[in-house]
Formats: C-alpha cells, sequence, structure tokens
C-alpha cells in the first residue's frame, strides 16, 4: 500500500521515513471529510515534535518510520529497517480481510481524528474510493461524574459489575441490568454509571419484562381486537423508526 501511494503522489520518502502527503491528497480528495477538520487550521496549530522537522508538511503523518538500532520493532523494508505507522496497520488489514470497501468500522469517539481521517486518506489515495459506508463512534464511559481509568480506580470491568465485586458497587447487577442502562444512552453520547443509575435500570429491566408476560395474557374481543391489533403495529413501527435511526436505542426504550 506504501508503495501505491508513493506511486500516486501521495507519499514520499526521507530519511528511511515514508510520510503521507496531505496538502497533495488534500487537492484531489479534500482531508478531513470525517472529522471536518481544514487543513490551514491543523497547519497553524501544530505543535513541534520531535521529527517533524523532516517532513514537507508538519501535518503529514507516517507511513513506515525508520527505526533506531534499538527500537523493538525491526523489519526490512525498500526504505530501510523500520515499522509501519499507526494508521496504515489498520488500511492495510482492513483491505486485506473486509476488502476495499465494507460496511461498518466501529470505534471510539477520540479515534475519530486523526486516526479514522487518516485511514480513510490512505484508503482512498491507494484505492481511489471510501473504504467505509457507515461509521460509528462510542463516547466514553464515566463513573459519578468522572471519566472510568485505572489511575482513578473507578475502572469497572464487566464481569466486576456482574459479580458485584468492585468496592464503588453496591451489590452484584445482571448482565441484562446492565445491557438495558448502556441501551437508554445513545451509543455516540457519554454514558455517566452510577449507583442509583443501575439501581433504576435493573427496575426498568423487570418492568419491561412484566410488560411482557402481562402483554401475552391479554385478552380482547371484537372491536378491542382490532383497537389492541393497531396499536402493537404502531409501537413496533415506532420502534423500527427509532432504530433505524442511527440505532437510536434511547428513543426505541421510551417507545
Amino acid at each position: 500500500m506504501i508503495e501505491t501511494l508513493i506511486e500516486k503522489g501521495f507519499a514520499y520518502v526521507m530519511h528511511g521515513s515514508v510520510y503521507f502527503d496531505v496538502s497533495a491528497y488534500n487537492k484531489q480528495y479534500g482531508y478531513g471529510v470525517l472529522s471536518g477538520r481544514n487543513i490551514d487550521e491543523l497547519m497553524a496549530g501544530y505543535r513541534d515534535l520531535d521529527g517533524q522537522e523532516e517532513k514537507r508538511n508538519p501535518i503529514d503523518f507516517a507511513l513506515w518510520k525508520a527505526a533506531t538500532p534499538e527500537h523493538i520493532m525491526q523489519w526490512r523494508s525498500p526504505w530501510g529497517q523500520g515499522f509501519p505507522g499507526w494508521h496504515l496497520e489498520c488500511s492495510v488489514m482492513s483491505t486485506k480481510y473486509l476488502g476495499e470497501a465494507f460496511d461498518i468500522h466501529g470505534g471510539g469517539m477520540d479515534l475519530k481524528f486523526p486516526h479514522h481521517e487518516c485511514e480513510i486518506a490512505q484508503n482512498v489515495g491507494a484505492c481511489g474510493k471510501a473504504p467505509v459506508r457507515y461509521w460509528m463512534h462510542a463516547n466514553m464511559l464515566n463513573f459519578n461524574g468522572q471519566k472510568m481509568s485505572k489511575s482513578l480506580g473507578n475502572s469497572i470491568l464487566p464481569m466486576e459489575f456482574i459479580t458485584g465485586n468492585h468496592p464503588l458497587l453496591d451489590k452484584a447487577y445482571s448482565p441484562m441490568a446492565l445491557r438495558f442502562l448502556f441501551l437508554q444512552s445513545h451509543y455516540s453520547s457519554e454514558l455517566d454509571i452510577n449507583i442509583k443509575g443501575l439501581q433504576d435500570a435493573e427496575k426498568g429491566w423487570k418492568r419491561l419484562m412484566d410488560s411482557r408476560e402481562n402483554s401475552q395474557a391479554l385478552q380482547a374481543t371484537g372491536t378491542q381486537e382490532g383497537e389492541l391489533d393497531a396499536s402493537i403495529r404502531h409501537w413496533c413501527a415506532d420502534c423500527k423508526t427509532q432504530m433505524d435511526d442511527d440505532f437510536n436505542t434511547a428513543k426505541t426504550i421510551a417507545s
């Protein structure tokens, strides 16, 4: 893929490294289609980091990086000993196993830029087509208003929620109660987990299951049957509409 990008004029070799030429790519295809970033603004706001001086432009990114003798990653290449760039690894793997274009690419919201933006540029530059039809970026999980992280001690594993084996939890919660909590927030919005939210989700899941059992026991006759049938069809259509709208599970559960 690197050789193809060089041949097409979207990459250049510099001291054993290969960089993607964002400006050259931008002239032909436009860089920033996913994140809405403008390269003039990016150029103005870049940080002066080590290794930047050998690039044509500070916003160019590495496709192949020359390795120092002590570096743990070492492979032979036409440009010398080195290792592939992080963005390139993903483009090559997805193209190899999923083809030049595939349906869904997931990932965290923090990967939209620069990682996924660079993936798009590499794939379009090499293959001439957009690699992904639907990008789905999940947002962050918080606990009691703080971002989950190991350093804060509030990072809780799924199995710890289920067993209740964590000092911040009051008890164990079933996998379905946990899923019900997650589904009450759209995947692209932040979700704040707290004890009250977990307890409410447990109650909400029980109410939903009770309603399911009660609905199976409902008996209707005559005009009531037609009215009930119409209502159920309306509810089903409403739920489908919400799910068709970017998997809006929050509105689906409300429906």
